[in-house]
């Protein structure tokens, strides 16, 4: 099982499923991060830590498509099977996702279906959340598709909602689950050999 990122910032589930890798708590190869983002902390911590890292953005290719088969290019030349993204904040693109149908996983910081789509992420889902009034929260690993957080829902995992929460605190109830979630479901893609070629 090879297995590539897609990140923009910081890439704190990247970093977290490489070391597991390289641990051998994950009985999986790394493939390589794709970043669009030539300045985030991921792009200086692969080049730190000798994981192989490409830039492909919209001043290394200036048409979408053209982006897309770029990306697509990149996987292939890994062998990646399984791509997981990584706080990355583009759309995938058609070419990519043909080719890796029900093989791209994604993680957010709610429990869909509710508290996504386009515009909802980061911050401003953990937002959604406390203005609803709702009493848990959580997140979601899930196939993504063509639309924003509409994919098929892989696992869950839920956190309380208490009264005075706030977006930081919220957040770091997320945040101290999503990376075992993360490896988690990845664990059981690859023991119970869920991806279909």
């Amino acid at each position: 099982m090879k297995i590539s990122f897609l990140a923009s910032h910081g890439g704190s589930a990247a970093k977290h499923i490489i070391k597991a890798i390289r641990n051998k708590q994950l009985e999986a190869e790394i493939g390589v991060v794709i970043t669009n983002n030539p300045n985030s902390v991921i792009y200086d911590w692969c080049q730190k830590n000798a994981v192989d890292i490409v830039c492909i953005n919209g001043n290394t290719h200036t048409a979408e498509p053209e982006k897309d088969r770029a990306i697509h290019k990149a996987l292939i030349k890994a062998n990646t099977d399984l791509i997981i993204l990584s706080g990355y904040m583009k759309k995938i693109g058609s070419t990519t996702l043909a080719e890796y149908t029900n093989r791209v996983l994604n993680i957010h910081p709610s429990l869909l279906p509710k508290h996504g789509g386009k515009g909802l992420f980061g911050d401003k889902v953990h937002q959604s959340v406390i203005a609803s009034g709702d009493k848990q929260s959580g997140a979601t690993v899930q196939f993504i598709n063509e639309e924003y957080d509409e994919g098929p829902v892989f696992s869950q995992q839920i956190v309380g909602v208490v009264d005075g929460e706030t977006v930081e605190s919220l957040k770091s109830k997320v945040q101290a689950i999503e990376g075992e979630l993360y490896l988690n479901s990845i664990k059981r893609i690859i023991d119970e050999d869920l991806l279909h070629f």
